[in-house]
């Protein structure tokens, strides 16, 4: 189904009953499912054949829905307030208040959160809320850059493809761990890591960023 107002309405139905659906990002096309139904996340593991201790993030519609999840320090908003929309995910201590899935957080009290610079998952987390989110791709296998590769890998597996064209196949997300009082580099990516860093710099907050060059630090 083609991305447009009427497929992503289509999709939101999907996700409200419990299904899978698979949708182009600013990177590479993923799967998500609705945050509130009931075996969802456990479905997007099942369909990549992932590991059940890989955590999965949550893509947002605007910066404002982080701190509704998550504890949104003074550097995390920062670099959100900078960075997103973008290929930036944020690890951030989750709310005590929030009741997250153990399957979307692998057990950890921590969650990552991105806004991709996207039009259709946005509007999809605008509909439902922060939505869980990973590659449309089997697990160890090439990333899916357009919707026919995702129904060659997922099949049945996904209950719709939205189709919105090539995806921009860039890099995936940096990702910085902003669960402590210094944020730490987690994983190279779409921005380079001294752009971050020389934000922090500049608004006078320690980090643990590397100031020049690239770097990538595997979790």
């Amino acid at each position: 189904m083609a991305d447009d107002p009427e497929g992503r309405s289509a999709a939101a139905e999907v996700l409200r009953a419990g299904g899978i659906v698979a949708l182009p990002t600013d990177t590479v096309y993923g799967i998500a499912c609705d945050l509130a139904a009931p075996g969802g996340i456990e479905r997007l593991f099942s369909a990549k054949g992932r590991p059940s201790d890989r955590a999965i993030m949550l893509l947002l519609a605007e910066p404002a829905q982080a701190s509704a999840i998550g504890l949104v320090g003074s550097a995390a908003r920062l670099l959100g307030e900078a960075f997103w929309p973008g290929g930036l995910t944020l690890v951030l201590p989750a709310r005590p208040d929030v009741r997250l899935p153990a399957a979307l957080t692998a057990g950890r009290p921590t969650i990552g959160l991105r806004v991709p610079d996207h039009a259709c998952p946005r509007a999809l987390a605008a509909a439902l809320g922060p939505m869980p989110a990973t590659s449309a791709n089997l697990s160890g296998q090439p990333d899916a850059a357009d919707a026919q590769a995702v129904v060659d890998q997922l099949g049945d597996s996904v209950d719709l493809v939205l189709d919105g064209g090539p995806a921009s196949g860039g890099p995936a997300s940096t990702v910085v761990d902003c669960t402590t009082d210094r944020p730490g580099l987690l994983r190279a990516g779409a921005i380079d890591p001294a752009r971050l860093a020389a934000e922090l710099d500049a608004a006078g907050l320690p980090h643990d960023l590397p100031r020049s060059g690239s770097a990538d630090v595997g979790r």
